[in-house]
């Protein structure tokens, strides 16, 4: 909001496992007015009641809602790239199955072409390369370290 004076209309792709800061965003992209494009392997799909919700929302509201398993057509004219941690707490026995899982998931330039070309990238960090490359988490379109300081003022 903070960098696009706004919320509504904007599409998200969310990248990766479909985790509980993932959760958090079904349950409100809809009713803040945002498309939500979501990409995860097969097996580490979002809790599909909470699935289902955003599915009812993205109709209510009028935004549109996709879930799929191919990164790039979650990206495709995506504002707002996002991924998270694909090994959490109390996962590390999972890391070697995981890691395999998660392979092309991997946020990148490559990543971004598909996206709108005002994208953004967020992850709430911490962040591990094989999540999303050196090169889009460093560069001047990575929020990140915003996205950090905004968080610390929450806590």
């Amino acid at each position: 909001q903070e960098h696009y004076g706004g919320l509504s209309g904007l599409t998200i792709a969310w990248i990766g496992d479909g985790n509980n800061v993932l959760q958090s965003i079904l349950t409100s992209a809809a009713k803040l007015g945002m498309h939500l494009r979501i990409a995860t392997p097969r097996g580490f799909e979002p809790d599909l009641r909470i699935t289902k919700t955003a599915e009812q929302n993205s109709e209510e509201y009028g935004t549109k809602f996709l879930l799929t398993t191919d990164p790039l057509e979650a990206a495709d004219s995506a504002n707002v790239l996002v991924t998270d941690t694909w090994i959490s707490m109390g996962q590390e026995e999972e890391k070697k199955e995981r890691l395999q899982a998660f392979q092309g998931y991997q946020i990148t330039m490559q990543t971004a072409k598909s996206a709108a070309s005002n994208w953004t990238f967020l992850h709430c960090l911490p962040r591990k390369p094989e999540e999303v490359d050196d090169e889009v988490f460093y560069s001047p379109r990575s929020l990140v370290f915003q996205e950090a300081e905004n968080r610390k003022w929450t806590i």
